[in-house]
């Protein structure tokens, strides 16, 4: 999945530089706002392929907010500490944190709302986010608990982040981490607007 995600950034960079222009990436450059909502599309349809979703959340209960609000609040709290490291604006640094991973939805969104260049921040930092993930989720499984692995993939631990849930952690984690994608990733476009608006 790393070596895919990366491939796939390096290609676009290079066709970028390189200036090609074809029908395909005229209709896609184009029609930015029709790609994120197939994108947000294909999310809900992969939340609601999830059979037993709604008996699980009726199982944890309030329980399973525990987590998402705690890596909200972190993702907050690194957009303030980057805003007085960077000098960017608070509101346009904690915009690109509320990505909590999903560096296509972040990086397109803030490219469309505010600018590319900010954009292709946002998508480098939610990127790295879920690459990071990758490597950190084993050191905690083994030096923390598993419940404390969901917290780096953030809005990625329902789906690429999910397979090292599944090998580094145990069954009631991974129940945890799906529910957690699912609300981070529903609040990842209402948080981002909410924060360029401050």
């Amino acid at each position: 999945m790393v070596i895919y995600t990366v491939s796939a950034l390096i290609i676009g960079l290079l066709v970028g530089i390189a200036h090609i222009n074809n029908s395909v990436l005229a209709l896609l450059t184009s029609n930015t706002d029709l790609i994120l909502y197939i994108l947000m599309f294909s999310v809900g349809i992969s939340i609601g392929m999830q059979d037993d979703v709604l008996t699980k959340i009726k199982q944890y209960n309030i329980k399973i907010f525990i987590i998402p609000l705690g890596i909200i609040v972190a993702s907050f709290a690194a957009g303030f500490i980057c805003s007085l490291l960077t000098g960017i604006p608070y509101s346009y640094s904690t915009a690109i944190t509320s990505g909590m991973g999903w560096y296509s939805l972040s990086g397109a969104t803030i490219s469309k709302l505010v600018n590319a260049e900010l954009g292709s921040i946002a998508f480098l930092s939610n990127l790295m986010r879920e690459i990071f993930s990758f490597f950190i989720i084993p050191f905690i499984a083994l030096r923390f608990n598993y419940y404390t692995c969901i917290a780096p993939a953030g809005a990625t631990s329902e789906d690429t982040t999910l397979p090292m849930m599944l090998k580094y952690t145990n069954e009631h984690t991974v129940v945890l981490s799906v529910l957690n994608g699912i609300i981070c990733s529903f609040f990842v476009p209402i948080l981002i607007s909410l924060c360029l608006s401050l």
